[in-house]
């Protein structure tokens, strides 16, 4: 694969997002492997972990430059399939039957906290931080929002995804979306430790329970799905977002600070 790495060993998969030259930022190739290692994942019946993993220094750091640049050339359309495709690869990850585990480092930005959402258990480093960014480019976090409402409800989201602040690793843990916060250099024992606890129980019995959860919130997946990612694809053509597009591709403030 040509964004990702898979390191397997017994029943655990690693899956490491393999770009840590850009902070392992989405592009259309990386949700395409991403998508396809899922399913290629869910049909292996001899893996019990996945665990899901940056490259570098950083978790995932959102959008790269050039699906940006690219997004303000396409029509709304294929803005649409383009927001489609994410969901679709957040959903494949979501459902994994597999116990999925999400290790971060450095931060988890954009589109990058929706990796974070969709993991059954996520450590995260004590120094690593977390926002949901994309307000601060007249953009919306909506084809990650079913993901991330689930986890941290939506009284929080009303705030997060309004202020685009940035937020440490605990503050992160307090919102529900990581479950362990460690010094960095402990985060390949902790999660090494929380692999061999999952391990130890009966597999269909941990399967099973990872479906009753996901189904107090199930809803109707495929319409949340289409209507977010409609909703970003109107979100994208309007001139805000192409103006907060162009300021950080140009290295600039856009219009509405000054």
């Amino acid at each position: 694969m040509e964004t990702l790495r898979l390191v397997e060993r017994d029943a655990v998969v690693e899956l490491r997002l393999n770009r840590p030259e850009v902070r392992n930022a989405f592009s259309a190739a990386m949700i395409r492997e991403l998508h396809e290692a899922a399913r290629m994942l869910a049909e292996r019946k001899d893996i019990r972990v996945v665990v899901l993993r940056g490259e570098g220094k950083v978790f995932s750091a959102g959008a790269d430059l050039n699906w940006m640049r690219a997004s303000l050339d396409a029509t709304a359309q294929e803005n649409e399939q383009d927001a489609l495709r994410l969901a679709e690869m957040l959903d494949a990850l979501d459902q994994l039957p597999q116990f999925l585990l999400g290790r971060v480092q450095g931060a988890a930005l954009g589109g990058g906290m929706g990796l974070v959402a969709v993991c059954d258990l996520v450590v995260a480093a004590e120094n690593a931080r977390f926002g949901f960014t994309e307000v601060r480019l007249g953009l919306i976090p909506a084809t990650i929002s079913p993901f991330v409402i689930r986890k941290m409800g939506v009284g929080q989201a009303r705030r997060y995804f309004q202020t685009g602040e940035l937020f440490g690793a605990h503050e992160a843990k307090n919102l529900g979306l990581v479950h362990e916060v460690v010094p960095e250099e402990a985060l390949d024992a902790t999660v090494d430790a929380l692999i061999q606890r999952v391990l130890e129980n009966a597999p269909q019995a941990v399967q099973e329970a990872k479906k009753l959860a996901r189904w107090y919130t199930a809803g109707d997946r495929r319409r949340q799905m289409e209507e977010t990612a409609r909703w970003l694809a109107r979100i994208r053509v309007q001139e805000e977002a192409r103006e907060g597009i162009r300021a950080f591709l140009e290295k600039r403030s856009p219009r509405w600070k000054s």
